[in-house]
């Protein structure tokens, strides 16, 4: 993560900080933020970011948790894109319609060893919906985090991390996109 920093430009410092910030978060386990790390990177899809968070997210979750994780970012991916459009069509019918898309990993985001807790895949998801910016998955998550005992901090702290990687990533993208110009 230390490279990262180190790419992130003088102009976007404040992202810098926030980086920093979110190592210091205490309201969610080792688990719960490096998931959430993970998550958001991977939604955030730039290359450069998802590598360096994802050998870092090593050190700090298990198999199990690591695959929840990819399988949160994946189902959101989908999710994010169908149920926001629904929300934004204005003719309600399509909403009565079943999705008929496949979610098992929603159900079972461990697969065959569910050692992942519930509350953490659910901010997994939240976080994925945060950057993906999808306002039903969003509500539906937020929801299902209050009913587990997530508290308020909890769910902002995810979503501030959702939003500094997603910056980040932006920021990395833009920088890329300028050096080819050179």
């Amino acid at each position: 993560m230390q490279a990262i920093r180190e790419r992130i430009p003088d102009y976007a410092k404040d992202l810098r900080l926030n980086l920093d910030a979110l190592a210091k978060i205490e309201s969610l386990t080792p688990a719960q933020l490096w998931g959430t790390v993970l998550v958001s990177a991977l939604a955030a899809r730039n290359d450069e970011l998802v590598r360096a968070v994802s050998a870092e997210a090593r050190a700090h979750l298990d198999q199990p948790a690591l695959a929840a994780a990819k399988t949160a970012a994946a189902l959101m991916g989908m999710n994010n894109v169908y149920y926001r459009a629904l929300h934004l069509l204005s003719n309600p019918e399509y909403g009565s319609l079943p999705a008929r898309l496949r979610m098992q990993g929603l159900a079972h985001p461990g697969g065959a060893n569910p050692t992942t807790e519930r509350l953490d895949f659910e901010l997994w998801c939240l976080a994925a919906s945060a950057v993906n910016g999808c306002g039903k998955c969003l509500d539906s998550h937020e929801r299902e985090l209050r009913q587990r005992g997530a508290s308020a901090l909890q769910i902002q702290d995810a979503l501030r991390i959702a939003s500094v990687l997603h910056a980040v990533a932006a920021v990395l993208d833009g920088e890329r996109a300028i050096a080819t110009l050179a």
